[in-house]
């Protein structure tokens, strides 16, 4: 599809395909939020893991020990015939018989250990394994005969066995939890350094946006001037072209200090004072006489109504306002096209009306104009435009039809010495009329 002049004017136009590709710092915003997310979950699950390590381990250590307790006191207490719970009792008598407690394993008694205690041995506890089971097994020596008791080890193993899955659901669930809360923490850590990029990449297109319209106009004044000179033109009949050269190089200086002081962590406020929105626009439109003529583009400049059109605020803000409306006209009016300025009063308010006849706009995208789009070129003059008129409690709008021009009008609260004024039958009209290039 083909591009339009119209087209080119929207601020909300279709992006380039590359503007749709990852941007490198959202990459890297990117990057260090997973890194963070993955840091913070590493080593929430890391804790989670220390402490079902250690709580196996008390757990096991526990059992073992509860174990080997009660096996001592059932060996030395308990009746052979009324064992504690989950225990048996094997009784070797001084003529060698065995006797067992009601229900107790066939396999058992390790015979093994009642020997070596009935020979004379300390009491000993015992981990064994007899037909496919293990058994905690203590051997004591009680009054004349040897006696052991048997804990069948299974009932401590599924217990072990019901920790470890729940050991296990906790650190998954507690992994999930730690995604999540790094994926928090790593939104709040990462939020700072995402808002200082936006800002560095802001304040580089602000800036390279302020500077490029008085950079422009600098450099085709200084060629005109070179032009006329190298022509044989006399210096003193240039002395006017020299003093706006001057004149521009200071209010590019302004600009820079502005820009500067905008970039301060501490923004400081200049103070508002009266501004003559009407001499401001004469004097850049005769700024802007070169390029216009370069162009084939006819500037004029008219005040309706009687009175002057002072408003309150702040004079070089309103000089970028102004340009960069100019800057906006010429660069969508062709050869032959012209821009009217015209300033009007109403009480208390100016009017500052900048319209042309060029490539025109369609009603219904107007407001898109005064969107920023970082990084594309479109819309950011007229974005800025806004903010400043924002700034003095102004409000700025555009109007037009494809093909057939565009109009802004910006609207200031006039100063408060300056008198009211009522719309005039007729306007007093004021020409200017860039001069050819010599």
């Amino acid at each position: 599809m083909s591009v339009t002049p119209f087209g080119r004017r929207l601020a909300g136009g279709p992006r380039p395909a590359r503007e749709r590709l990852p941007d490198p710092d959202r990459r890297l915003l990117v990057r260090a939020r997973r890194r963070i997310t993955v840091q913070v979950a590493g080593a929430i699950s890391v804790v989670l893991a220390l402490v079902g390590v250690l709580v196996w381990c008390a757990m096991g250590h526990g059992q073992g020990t509860a174990a080997e307790r009660d096996l001592g006191v059932a060996a030395q207490r308990s009746p052979l015939a009324y064992p504690p719970p989950c225990v048996w009792l094997y009784e070797l008598r001084a003529d060698g018989t065995v006797r067992a407690s009601p229900g107790a394993p066939a396999a058992l008694p390790v015979r093994a250990e009642l020997a070596r205690v009935a020979a004379g041995a300390a009491p000993r506890t015992a981990r064994v394994g007899v037909a496919g089971r293990d058994y905690l097994v203590h051997t004591r020596r009680r009054a004349d005969t040897t006696v052991q008791a048997v804990m069948d080890l299974r009932y401590q193993a599924a217990e072990q066995a019901r920790l470890l899955r729940t050991l296990a659901g906790a650190e998954v669930a507690g992994l999930l939890a730690a995604l999540l809360v790094g994926q928090v923490v790593s939104r709040r850590a990462i939020a700072p350094l995402g808002e200082a990029l936006a800002r560095q990449r802001r304040f580089a297109a602000d800036v390279s946006h302020e500077l490029r319209t008085p950079l422009t106009r600098l450099h085709t004044r200084a060629q005109l001037l070179s032009r006329r000179l190298r022509g044989g033109t006399d210096p003193i009949l240039l002395i006017d072209e020299v003093d706006q050269l001057v004149k521009g190089s200071g209010q590019l200086g302004e600009v820079v200090a502005d820009l500067l002081r905008s970039a301060q962590f501490k923004q400081l406020r200049r103070p508002f004072g009266p501004v003559d929105l009407a001499a401001l626009a004469a004097e850049l439109a005769a700024a802007e006489d070169a390029r216009a003529a370069a162009r084939g583009v006819d500037i004029v400049v008219r005040c309706d109504g009687p009175g002057d059109h002072v408003v309150r605020g702040v004079e070089s803000a309103l000089r970028r306002v102004v340009s960069a409306l100019l800057d906006n006209a010429l660069g969508h009016t062709g050869p032959g096209g012209h821009i009217w300025v015209t300033l009007a009063g109403e009480p208390g308010t100016v009017l500052l009306t900048v319209r042309d006849d060029g490539a025109g706009l369609d009603p219904e995208d107007a407001e898109r104009l005064f969107t920023r789009f970082e990084g594309t070129g479109f819309g950011l003059g007229l974005a800025l435009v806004r903010e400043v008129v924002d700034g003095h409690h102004g409000t700025i709008t555009a109007d037009g039809r494809p093909g057939g021009g565009a109009v802004f009008t910006v609207r200031l609260p006039a100063h408060p010495s300056s008198p009211v004024t009522e719309p005039a039958r007729g306007p007093a009209r004021q020409r200017y009329q860039p001069p050819l290039p010599g």
